[in-house]
């Protein structure tokens, strides 16, 4: 079982950017696809992002593609979520989720959610 820890939220200008960081502790980290998830207010979880275990796949969701990378370093058990040209709607709780599938898209893909970092764009 893995234990995930998400990191680097925070409150930022539209344009601006963060990096989210997700850490992994217990079982075998480099064994797990990982995927990014975001949920607003009001709104159902979102896919993001995904990342295969060598960190040579991606895929992004159409909203996010060229302005987010993810990007991972095994050695560290981390992923990284770099967030770029940042928009309004790109505010809510950002989660990281371990899993074996992937590519995988959909929540119920996933086995192992950390506990949200929260994203706030202001305009």
């Amino acid at each position: 079982q893995v234990h995930l820890v998400e990191s680097g939220g925070g409150l930022v200008q539209a344009g601006g950017s963060l990096r989210l960081s997700c850490g992994a502790s217990g079982g075998t980290f480099s064994s797990y696809v990982v995927g990014w998830f975001r949920q607003a207010p009001g709104k159902e979880r979102e896919f993001v992002a995904t990342i295969n275990r060598s960190g040579g796949l991606t895929a992004y969701v159409g909203s996010v593609k060229g302005r987010f990378t993810v990007s991972r370093a095994n050695a560290k058990n981390t992923v990284y979520l770099q967030m770029n040209s940042l928009k309004p709607e790109d505010t809510a709780v950002y989660y990281c989720a371990a899993g074996q599938y992937s590519g995988g898209r959909s929540s119920s893909q996933y086995d192992y959610w950390g506990q949200g970092t929260q994203v706030t764009v202001s305009s």
